[in-house]
């Protein structure tokens, strides 16, 4: 029975490390991190920090442990946080903010994740006991569920100034701003600039296993790493994970101009098929969102799965697919000529 070429397009987490990483991965120093003995996570959260332009990082198992770890800091139970209404940080981190900050979520109405000023002043609780403190907004860039959509500087310096003129503290949910800044040009630290907070992954595009990172202040990244040993985040000899993040974000980063070159391949391939219906110009970074006409998206998921392409439905009718580190433009082509098959 002949072997069928996986395509992976469910997300940029599926990247596996490369032969190089593994190998930095296992020369790594190591220390008791808890302790803060490990001299390489040490150097990936200096290395972190000085990036995004904030005095201290803090190195995390996961972006959701990032935002988390970002809330829980900023805020107090009983506050009030704004969120677009299709952010991660509401719609996919488990009810974390309830969870384990006791904040409630006063999600507003974006474009494609993007929401301005108006959309905070308009959100705010008027200074009275009946009602929650409005304490922190946060901003996802680029965002996962407006298809990989870029925030500008113009739109992040609005909605941060409208944020400091009330008293608000930000944060942003940087998860995939490697992406936003290679596709913008835009420096990571431009964009971290006006937040309070900001976290970053570098398990996604960046390929490395494992990981991201909290960055602010040192007082905010000090009260942090307290509440991440609080969740039992605190880890032993994590130089060992640090180094395959560190690998990747000092030699991946400017590959990821690729990934969003697959994805208007993709796009456009996409677009010449009957009984699909996809917008290559929405296409800014790695992700793609197309609308099935044919089946539920579904049904074509499973049908293209047992061909070897795996992709995720995001919406009874929507599909969604995000090119990465492993996959190649060939990959692409017969992504394309697969789904052209089975969508009809």
């Amino acid at each position: 029975m002949a072997t069928i070429n996986v395509i992976d397009l469910r997300s940029d987490t599926v990247t596996k490390p490369t032969a190089a990483m593994r190998d930095v991965m296992a020369r790594a120093e190591v220390g008791d991190d808890v302790f803060g003995d490990d001299p390489t996570v040490k150097e990936l959260e200096s290395e972190t920090a000085t990036l995004l332009g904030k005095e201290a990082a803090l190195f995390t198992t996961s972006g959701t442990m990032a935002n988390q770890l970002a809330i829980r800091s900023q805020t107090e139970p009983g506050d009030e946080i704004l969120v677009e209404a299709g952010a991660h940080i509401y719609y996919y981190e488990g009810g974390g903010p309830a969870a384990l900050s006791g904040v409630m979520c006063r999600c507003l109405a974006g474009q494609r994740g993007v929401f301005g000023a108006a959309d905070v002043e308009g959100a705010l609780r008027p200074v009275d006991p009946h009602f929650a403190r409005t304490r922190l907004v946060c901003v996802e860039n680029t965002h996962n569920r407006g298809g990989g959509k870029i925030w500008s500087r113009e739109q992040i310096g609005e909605v941060t100034a409208a944020a400091r003129e009330h008293g608000l503290l930000s944060h942003l949910d940087g998860a995939r701003l490697w992406n936003a800044s290679t596709a913008s040009g835009v420096a990571e630290r431009e964009y971290a600039a006006p937040f309070d907070s900001v976290s970053v992954c570098f398990s996604k595009g960046l390929g490395a296993p494992v990981g991201s990172a909290l960055a602010g202040s040192k007082s905010l990244i000090d009260r942090a790493r307290r509440f991440r040993k609080m969740l039992g985040g605190g880890m032993r000899q994590a130089g060992i994970i640090a180094a395959g993040a560190l690998f990747a974000l000092r030699n991946h980063r400017g590959r990821l101009a690729e990934d969003h070159a697959h994805a208007k391949l993709l796009a456009s391939g996409l677009s010449g098929i009957p009984g699909l219906e996809v917008n290559p110009a929405e296409v800014e970074t790695n992700m793609v969102r197309f609308r099935v006409k044919t089946m539920p998206a579904a049904q074509l998921v499973e049908r293209l799965k047992a061909r070897g392409v795996l992709i995720l439905p995001v919406a009874p009718d929507t599909i969604r697919a995000v090119t990465n580190l492993m996959v190649s433009s060939k990959d692409i082509e017969e992504a394309v000529r697969i789904i052209s098959e089975e969508g009809k």
